[in-house]
């Protein structure tokens, strides 16, 4: 996590709704680049409070073993934005045990947030799931918060929640983040996060830069491309037998040297990687919804690499509506077609008109959605759901040894009349 201060400049004209106080808040828990003996956490406070310190400890019933909780230092740094004064406080603690439960709680003094149960990443070959979610952008305090906590409920112990970008709608407004953590709450702090930015976490101002929210509030491996402004947006992490990639789309339209570097890095992390599975997360669709987008700088560039060394599942945002395809996009320098699944999704409650194209194994739009993922052995399962809890589109990719994965269709109608008979019979 890097900190900078900015100039008190273009200061918000209203109260701010999510001031800064001496309690500890926006706690968030990040992937490290090993989150089986490691995690990384950050948090925020008031000016008053310019330490902090992180208590962990195995979980365990008895209040009173909270005695016998490790304590660590945080790196407390003070942070300047327009209106908005605090300090930001973050750490990376290692040394863990793998597949263990760990209780935590961060604050300094009298002032502490409540304890958190965690669980550590596990080894190569166990089971993995996760979450991901498109755009979130508006109504990150309204409509939002339901979507973020089906999917908690669907999968408490998840390893990991996936953000592709456009997390805030104006990533220089503080409230808009706080809205974000309002709407997230403890979540936040339970289960690692991998977030990417898109370009609305950039400013519109001329020199287009990154949010100067980014980087104190979240504390991300440091393991990309040596450009500093790709620092904790383009990186890597590895959890049970898959490899998770950010990269950073926007940086890469918008910079040519940056989407060199990110080419290049990509290249030597997928080359260079002992995971069975590989997922690559990012902004802008290779392969677009909208009638009037497309990216093929994107799609010149990055896919190439997505075919050659056979990644399994890419997931995007940016459009805000919904499609899949597989199926019919084209494997390079080869008659079969691809055996990289690419997705757009969108959790929030900003909704673009969809578009059937021809890439597209299936499609929709104005619907809130976010998906769960489970990886076992050879077996990827994918399942999307609505803001509602229905199952919305589901599918599974088999890894076959030497060839392209093997799609299997699942029709949501027919797995919900299952699940319903299951249900049925349990309650029965």
């Amino acid at each position: 996590m890097a900190i900078f201060i900015l100039p008190y400049a273009n200061a918000q004209q209203t109260p701010n709704p999510f001031p800064p106080l001496e309690n500890p808040d926006r706690i968030v828990l990040n992937v490290t680049e090993d989150p089986s003996t490691s995690v990384a956490i950050t948090w925020r406070t008031s000016t008053a409070v310019t330490k902090g310190i992180v208590e962990i400890m195995p979980v365990s019933a008895d209040p009173a073993d909270i005695v016998k909780a490790n304590k660590h230092e945080a790196v407390s740094s003070p942070f300047q934005h327009n209106d908005i004064s605090a300090y930001y406080h973050s750490i990376v603690i290692k040394n863990l045990m793998p597949a263990t439960k760990y209780m935590y709680r961060v604050g300094y003094d009298k002032y502490w947030s409540e304890w958190f149960h965690i669980k550590t990443a596990g080894k190569p070959g166990d089971k993995i799931s996760f979450i991901y979610m498109g755009d979130v952008q508006v109504g990150m305090k309204t409509l939002w918060p339901r979507v973020v906590r089906q999917a908690f409920g669907k999968m408490p112990e998840a390893n990991a929640i996936m953000y592709a970008g456009d997390i805030v709608n104006r990533g220089d407004n503080d409230d808009e983040w706080g809205e974000l953590f309002y709407g997230g709450s403890f979540i936040h702090a339970m289960i690692p996060g991998i977030p990417s930015p898109g370009n609305h976490e950039y400013s519109k101002t001329k020199d287009g830069n990154l949010s100067a929210l980014w980087r104190p509030q979240f504390t991300l491996p440091e393991n990309g491309p040596a450009t500093e402004k790709l620092k904790e947006t383009v990186y890597f992490t590895d959890i049970q037998g898959m490899r998770f990639i950010s990269l950073n789309s926007n940086e890469a339209e918008e910079v040519p040297e940056d989407l060199i570097s990110q080419k290049l890095w990509l290249d030597s992390v997928l080359k260079h990687n002992p995971n069975k599975w590989t997922c690559i997360i990012f902004h802008h669709p290779v392969y677009s919804v909208s009638k009037s987008r497309d990216n093929p700088w994107l799609r010149d560039n990055f896919k190439p690499l997505f075919d050659k060394y056979k990644v399994d599942l890419i997931l995007q945002g940016h459009d805000h509506a919904y499609a899949r395809g597989m199926k019919k996009i084209p494997y390079e320098n080869g008659p079969e077609f691809s055996g990289t699944m690419y997705v757009i999704s969108v959790a929030g409650s900003k909704m673009y008109e969809e578009n059937k194209k021809d890439w597209m194994d299936k499609n929709g739009g104005h619907t809130q959605l976010y998906q769960l993922i489970t990886v076992d052995g050879d077996v990827l399962s994918y399942k999307c759901y609505t803001a509602t809890g229905a199952l919305y589109d589901s599918f599974e990719l088999i890894k076959r040894k030497g060839r392209r994965n093997k799609l299997v269709e699942n029709e949501p109608g027919v797995a919900a009349i299952w699940q319903n008979h299951l249900t049925n019979i349990k309650d029965y």
